[in-house]
């Protein structure tokens, strides 16, 4: 996706600034909803990613680069940005926070079991990561936005039935999902086009915008529903996978267990709102309008597997 035009003097200005290379070639980059996004080709023959970032403040941007070190140094496999001349990770355009990473040269995740296990003890590591303060707790992609969804509905008069479910909803959880279960840093967003792997390895996982400290194991449901469906159909034995391959690094409580039905509701639900802002307050009349119905379907197709660990 590209809301911001880049062109190539615009490029060659940050290849400079971080002593790489000059620019051959320019391409938006598939894949992003929230920033522009472009594949740089250079004359050494090495590609980089030029990201925009559309929807944060730079200071909002320096703070999640930070973080991002220190998720890397931690062994989460991930791009960190590029340092420009002066110590900045970030180039203030027009207001915008412009950034260069190193570009992974491998597909998106296709869901494959080896890589679903592989992706369970990522996140099971990016859990065990010692929150040093530097993370904040609003989620982006939860029930955080949701009040403001309906402020706005308030305002502008456009209450509509998926907003007055979520309306019911948001009073709901604050009851069933129990309050003391294990929190810390979470990715947040873990769907397949954030995370890229090959021969059953995950190679980096993207994308940490959302990331911040709340319900460890809501990361997990999050990963079932980016990618452990295949099409309209849930593949239990890719869920079997990821929790596998977390539990071998991380064991969940019987707790966390128990909650697993209520937190797929949960993220299933906040996926549904973040689409709801985007595609139809945020851009009216956006082809994607009706994506958030999705989630809503696949709420009515049962996962009793959630539950099996527990039973057993």
């Amino acid at each position: 996706m590209a809301y911001t035009e880049v062109g190539a003097e615009a490029a060659n200005v940050l290849l400079s600034a971080a002593g790489s290379a000059e620019l051959l070639d320019i391409n938006i980059l598939a894949g992003g909803w929230a920033n522009s996004n472009y594949l740089l080709s250079l004359t050494d023959g090495s590609r980089l990613v030029l990201k925009v970032w559309n929807e944060r403040s730079v200071e909002d941007v320096r703070m999640l680069n930070s973080c991002i070190e220190l998720i890397a140094q931690h062994g989460v496999p991930t791009p960190v940005p590029l340092i420009f001349e002066g110590g900045d990770s970030v180039m203030v355009v027009d207001g915008l926070a412009w950034m260069l990473l190193p570009f992974v040269d491998a597909p998106w995740l296709t869901g494959d079991l080896a890589s679903m296990r592989h992706l369970g003890e990522i996140i099971a590591r990016l859990h065990l990561i010692p929150d040093d303060g530097r993370f904040g707790e609003f989620y982006h992609m939860g029930t955080d936005i949701w009040p403001d969804l309906f402020e706005r509905a308030d305002t502008n008069g456009a209450w509509s039935p998926f907003l007055r479910l979520l309306e019911a909803e948001y009073a709901r959880m604050a009851e069933a999902i129990p309050a003391g279960l294990p929190r810390g840093i979470i990715h947040g967003d873990l769907f397949q086009d954030n995370i890229l792997a090959d021969l059953g390895r995950v190679k980096a996982v993207l994308d940490f915008e959302d990331v911040c400290s709340n319900i460890l194991a809501n990361d997990l449901v999050v990963a079932f529903i980016g990618c452990g469906w295949d099409g309209d159909e849930p593949v239990e034995e890719r869920w079997h996978a990821l929790l596998g391959g977390y539990e071998s690094v991380r064991v969940l409580s019987a707790e966390e267990h128990a909650a697993m039905p209520e937190l797929y509701r949960y993220a299933t639900l906040s996926v549904a709102a973040w689409r709801y802002r985007k595609f139809v307050m945020d851009l009216p009349g956006s082809e994607h309008a009706g994506r958030y119905k999705l989630m809503l379907d696949r709420l009515e197709i049962p996962l009793p597997f959630l539950l099996r660990e527990v039973e057993e």
